[in-house]
């Protein structure tokens, strides 16, 4: 978590601090240092976190969500942007001749690294060296595992939630919050003259532990994208990724048709991650 620097000052070089009492008869006095310092560095971990969750987000809603006044809001956005953990997307207004896009905050690459990627470097020259030692092949295996873990403590979750693929989406945006990677996910009704059969749900993650990793090597995200459509019961597309430079991942989620069960879709899942064409990743 982002966290500011505290400073105290202290005489210039060739200075010496006052002793005395200073022209005027009155003694100067210490400075305390302020408990307003501490309050704005809780204050902007808390702004902070509340883009996390719910960027891209303007400053008007997150001064709804904290309670803050607008100006409060702003001077704690400005000093997160200047700090580089936060950035400002340009959003298009919803309906028609909305005018300029409005201004929206999300976290940057420093503030999604500055969340806790400590062995990333040590974990991507392991698979480098693991690539050119054993071949693709062997990294490919390696996130086909790892996820095969996480697979496995979701489902039981997942599974108690029926057959209903909105609540089975929600069980796994639930399991992933619980796991660090800040899910949330929102219902996208389709409206006549729309087939009922386009409603979905967009499954976001607002934070990737291993972003650096995912970045160098997709195959991470595929292998995500595969034990998302295995959990849920159905075919599942990811439209943006941290790793491909989104501000969020999110993956598309249709709910038109029941969802299988765990084991009916782990028993049709493909040996292979390259089998299956429509869960390539798209960039935002």
């Amino acid at each position: 978590m982002y966290s500011m620097t505290k400073t105290t000052s202290a005489p210039l070089a060739g200075q010496s601090a006052p002793t005395g009492a200073p022209r005027g008869g009155k003694r100067a006095a210490l400075a305390p240092v302020p408990a307003a310092a501490d309050s704005d560095e809780r204050t902007r971990d808390r702004v902070l976190s509340a883009v996390l969750e719910h960027g891209p987000v303007s400053a008007a809603e997150l001064g709804d969500l904290l309670g803050f006044t607008p100006a409060a809001v702003r001077r704690h956005l400005d000093h997160l942007s200047r700090a580089g953990v936060i950035e400002v997307k340009r959003v298009a207004r919803a309906g028609a001749g909305a005018g300029r896009p409005a201004r929206r905050y999300v976290l940057s690459s420093q503030g999604q690294s500055s969340l806790g990627d400590d062995y990333l470097n040590i974990a991507t020259l392991a698979l480098k060296q693991l690539g050119a030692v054993a071949g693709d092949e062997s990294v490919r295996q390696f996130a086909v595992d790892r996820f095969a873990e996480m697979e496995r403590r979701y489902a039981p979750e997942v599974e108690a939630a029926g057959t209903d693929i909105t609540a089975r989406a929600q069980a796994l945006s639930a399991a992933l919050s619980r796991d660090g990677f800040v899910a949330s996910t929102a219902t996208i009704e389709a409206k006549a003259p729309l087939p009922a059969a386009l409603s979905s749900v967009q499954l976001c993650q607002g934070h990737c532990p291993i972003q650096q990793l995912a970045t160098q090597f997709p195959v991470f995200c595929d292998a995500e994208t595969e034990m998302f459509s295995r959990l849920v019961g159905v075919d599942v597309r990811r439209l943006s990724t941290l790793a491909r430079g989104g501000h969020v991942c999110t993956t598309h989620i249709p709910t038109g048709r029941p969802a299988l069960t765990v084991a009916a879709a782990a028993g049709s899942a493909p040996d292979t991650l390259d089998e299956v064409s429509n869960h390539l990743q798209e960039r935002p």
